[in-house]
Formats: structure tokens, sequence, C-alpha cells
């Protein structure tokens, strides 16, 4: 096997191999290191774990040249609507109306279930890109003129740049020398798909309770998928409930806007928590995704940020390679750097933010926040701004493959 790289790239969820791509088109060598089996995400049963694409991140998708392929599974979102609630009680009288029709581009975003995704990025490495599943790296050192990697089954890559994409608990970042900043949420999120009995028409919706934010998220079909944040005590005792219970818990919050609703696969939980990497950069090493930046999922912004990341640093690397720099030299990483961290850092703390503000039972903030978003939904340029950055348009300078353009 091949072991001296332009680039080796330590995880192999979403974000790593969109980088791997974007970097491979320019001719760059590049190795995946991915700690988890190749098939345990590539099945074809539905099991409920989508995202919410941003249209930058599916322009992006494109000039990867995967969107032709995966449009047809996706589902448009065409409007979103945002209110407080309580259960049992329903939406509050004000609230936040996005249509896709009020911007050019005729539509908010896209929902994408995981095993699409996901299987799209792998086929896509196939022939192109060394991509070594069921492996992870253990130890990294600095070299001459570039950096080695060490991998669990012993192996020694060599490389002028390790990114690490390794999520939350980065190692890459934990062996860089790179500290993190954060706190815990104490809420959990819940995940699961359901089926319902009205059309969703293309309309997600988020709910603001006291406990932790709900959001509905349109699929293809008369389903949907739900991200439920509850406090830690209560998440952990609805997740052990059986499925019928558990619907009985959801569906006061739910609301019957959709008519019956029925599980439509497995449920998942994890951990709420806030995570920043004090830098994205140390020498030979670079930080994309939830290794730089692991945020709340309020407005499933989780995957964009990382696409962001995957653009700005693919165009940073390609930039250099092409006046003959060294693609790993400080100067260049500081590029990247300065692209991204102050949008994500940003985003992140304006969702911890909105969090900290409709978590709680307050009446006088309730009363507030009622009208916070009735203020700003009776203006119509201050709405369409909030749309076009949910979306991921308003980036300045954005990066050329959050534009749909190729490197």
């Amino acid at each position: 096997m091949k072991t001296d790289f332009d680039i080796v790239i330590a995880g192999g969820g979403l974000n790593g191999p969109a980088l791997a791509l974007a970097l491979a088109d320019a001719g760059l060598s590049l190795a995946v290191v991915d700690a988890r089996p190749a098939d345990l995400r590539a099945g074809d049963a539905f099991d409920g774990r989508a995202y919410a694409l941003a249209l930058a991140s599916q322009r992006l998708l494109a000039a990867l040249g995967l969107w032709d392929d995966l449009a047809a599974k996706a589902q448009v979102i065409r409007k979103v609507q945002a209110r407080q609630g309580r259960p049992g009680d329903g939406p509050g009288p004000f609230g936040l109306h996005f249509d896709g029709a009020e911007i050019e581009e005729g539509r908010l975003g896209y929902m994408l279930e995981d095993r699409f995704l996901y299987r799209a990025l792998l086929c896509a490495m196939r022939g192109r890109i060394d991509h070594l599943p069921g492996i992870s790296v253990e130890a990294q050192e600095l070299a001459p003129a570039g950096i080695r990697a060490t991998l669990s089954d012993g192996r020694v890559l060599g490389a002028r740049l390790l990114i690490g994409a390794d999520g939350r608990q980065s190692g890459t970042a934990a062996r860089a020398g790179i500290g993190r900043v954060g706190h815990d949420y104490g809420q959990i999120a819940l995940v699961a798909a359901v089926d319902h009995e009205l059309p969703h028409e293309g309309t997600a919706h988020q709910y603001f309770m006291p406990t932790g934010p709900l959001a509905i998220l349109p699929l293809p079909g008369n389903r949907s998928s739900i991200v439920w944040s509850e406090r830690r005590e209560n998440a952990r005792a609805i997740m052990e409930l059986p499925d019928d219970d558990f619907l009985a818990v959801l569906r006061p919050r739910f609301g019957d806007f959709l008519g019956a609703i029925s599980l439509a696969g497995p449920r998942f939980s994890y951990p709420l928590n806030l995570t920043l990497a004090e830098r994205y950069v140390a020498p030979r090493v670079a930080l994309v995704g939830d290794a730089a930046h692991g945020v709340h999922p309020i407005a499933g912004q989780g995957l964009n940020l990382g696409l962001r990341d995957v653009a700005a640093l693919a165009e940073v690397i390609v930039t250099a390679r092409r006046r003959g720099e060294d693609i790993g030299a400080a100067q260049v990483l500081a590029r990247y750097q300065q692209w991204r961290r102050p949008d994500a850092t940003a985003l992140a703390l304006g969702m911890d933010g909105v969090n900290a503000l409709f978590s709680n039972a307050n009446p006088v903030l309730r009363a507030a926040r009622e009208l916070g978003m009735g203020l700003v939904d009776a203006v119509p340029p201050l709405r369409r701004g909030f749309m076009r950055q949910a979306a991921g348009l308003s980036l300045d300078p954005m990066p050329r493959l959050l534009t749909g353009q190729r490197l």
C-alpha cells in the first residue's frame, strides 16, 4: 500500500470524504483514515437519520459531481416556521415564517438521509482516494517538511498536512496541543422519524419548548425527521419507554397538524454540548467540522458549518499549491483559520444564545420572545436576511465550491 501522500485526513464521516473529493479533483493525493467500518452506515435500510442541507451545501455537492444522483432522494424545504410552545398548548401566537418564494432561489434547502449522502461520498472515493476503513490514527509527529501519522494497524503514513475531521473529541486536535472551550447543555437530543397522515408540503417546523427545542423536518412522502432536545433526566427516561409510550409523550409536543403519527424507524440519542477548538490550525495540522466546532442542533447547521470549512480549506490548499507554496506551511493554514473561525464561532455562539434564551419557562422572557419574533416576521427585508443567512448565501467572501464552481 502507498504510504506517502500530499494529505492524510483523519475521519471518514461526511466532512472528511467531501474534503478529500474536493482536493482530489485538483490532483492532490489523499488517504482518508476512517475508524468506522465502511459498511456501518452504507446499508439500504431506512433509519431516520437525515440532514438539513443549506442551499450552499447543496451547491458544494453539485460541484463535487454528486447532486444529480442525490436530487431524486432529497426533499425540498420550501418553508420554515419557528414558534414557541408548551406540551399540550400548541404553538404561541407569534413566530417566524420563512418562505423560499421570497428569495430568488425559490427554496430554503433540502433534507437528505444520511445513508444516501454517505454512500454517495463512499462510492465517489473509490479508485480515486485511499480509503482506510476500520482503522484510526493513533499518533502523529512532525517530520522534515511534513507530518507522520501512525495508524492502529501499525502502518505509518507520511504527508505534508494532516487534517482532523474526527469529531468533537478529536484526537488529531488533542495530539496537536489544541485546547477546547465550551460547556454542557444538560440536554440530550432524541432523533427519530415519524410517518404522518397529512402531507408536510415541504415545511420545516421549529418549536421552542421550555425544556428544549423540537425540530420537525420534512422527508420524502408523508414522513418527517424529528430532532427533539430534552433535559437530560427527561430524555433518558423517554428513551427507555416502549414505542407507544414514547409517542404518547411526543404527541402533545408534536401537535396534530399532520394528523396521526407513528414511528418510522429506530430511535437515537446523543448528549448536547458546545465545544469550540481554541485554534483551527497547528503545525502541519488543520481541523474541519465538529473537530473545530461542535454546536447545538438548532436550525440543523452542524453539517452546513462543516461543509463551509471544507469549501474554504480546499480553496486555500488548492490556491497555495497552484502558487507553488507548501500546502502545510503555517502562513497557508493561517488563511484558512482567518476565513472560517469568525463565522463558525459567531454562528455557534448565536445558537448557544438562542438555546439559552428559549429553553426556559420564564414568563417575562416568553413575552419578550413572542414580541421579538413577531417584529422580525413583520419586516420583510430583515426576514429575507435571516433566510439568506440560514441558506449559507451571505458569506463574504464565499468559497467557490459553495457557489457550485469546481476548484
